[in-house]
């Protein structure tokens, strides 16, 4: 186990080995890896798993016998994916639920209609996102980047808490990105006006925010039971990649991971026993990481608790307090 850890450091400190293929496939090999357990007769919402990390999520969880319910905009793309699972694990139990994440009544509309076809969600995973160039704001008056990483899964969970509070074990788990690395969490941020818009930073920023909404989740007395974690998967060759940043890709190249390996600690803190030691923690290739790795990027207090209000008042929501 030093050595383990030895190893283990020595790749998060170069951040290029770590967060791409190399990291996956040194710590793939240690003795603590292992393989999903068996989740036979437990039920799984992926968003966003129409592709990438999120099909690669939804079907390993398949493939360990879940349930899992892929929650996506597009009817077609849904389809589409159920049949790729199926065409793996031709056993699987696999169902479409279709809901656009930029609109608020319609994510509303899901979670009721979830809760109405499940009695239990032994994991909910926000991995839905994008990242824009161009300045977009949804129907409920929210820029777009916001609403989708931060408002549209603030809603769902608290939409989903009454079962998610009455399946022992429950975890909720969002899907963040190493990129939030490079920003500060600044809630004013969070409201950019088109002329100063930046698709590259908003991204970051609400990456940032996903981190910070997930320690306060930890602490919410509503949701007492929920273990609630967040996770970045490296750098993995995915097709929002090749649209948002593809020079970013070009230049990492073989660097990039494959989506099932920056799937896989989000399918191991939905599985494993471990990740219920804890709570509200950042995690990367199986083990908790640290929140800050640049000067100036540690979040106050203050400012997560102004993300909160932020949050809830963009989600139409009033009584979710975190205190």
């Amino acid at each position: 186990m030093p050595l383990t850890r030895l190893v283990d450091g020595a790749l998060e400190a170069t951040v290029a080995l770590s967060f791409g293929r190399p990291g996956s496939l040194v710590r793939s090999r240690m003795a603590h890896w292992h393989e999903p357990d068996k989740g036979t007769g437990k039920v799984a919402l992926v968003t966003g798993a129409t592709g990438g990390i999120g099909l690669s999520i939804a079907t390993q969880l398949a493939a360990a016998d879940w349930d899992v319910w892929l929650l996506g905009r597009s009817e077609t793309k849904l389809a589409s994916a159920c049949s790729q699972i199926t065409a793996r694990q031709p056993n699987a139990k696999v169902h479409a639920l279709s809901a656009d994440l930029t609109n608020l009544a319609a994510v509303r509309s899901a979670a009721k209609y979830l809760l109405g076809e499940t009695e239990r969600i032994d994991a909910l995973i926000h991995n839905a996102g994008a990242m824009s160039h161009g300045y977009l704001r949804t129907v409920d008056g929210n820029e777009q980047t916001a609403q989708l990483h931060l408002v549209a899964p603030f809603v769902l969970t608290h939409e989903l808490l009454p079962v998610l509070r009455a399946t022992a074990g429950s975890r909720v788990i969002t899907v963040s990105s190493g990129g939030m690395y490079t920003q500060r969490l600044i809630v004013t941020d969070l409201d950019p006006t088109p002329a100063d818009y930046d698709g590259v930073k908003a991204y970051a920023r609400t990456k940032r925010a996903q981190v910070v909404l997930n320690e306060v989740w930890a602490t919410y007395p509503q949701a007492k039971g929920i273990t609630f974690h967040a996770m970045h998967p490296g750098w993995v060759a995915t097709p929002g990649l090749s649209e948002s940043l593809p020079r970013f890709e070009k230049w990492l190249g073989p660097l990039l991971r494959s989506p099932d390996q920056g799937a896989d600690t989000a399918v191991w803190l939905a599985t494993a026993p471990e990740p219920l030691e804890s709570n509200g923690q950042f995690w990367h290739d199986r083990r908790i990481r640290a929140t800050v790795r640049l000067p100036g990027t540690a979040t106050p207090a203050s400012e997560a608790t102004k993300l909160w209000a932020w949050t809830e008042e963009r989600a139409l929501l009033s009584g979710a307090k975190s205190t």
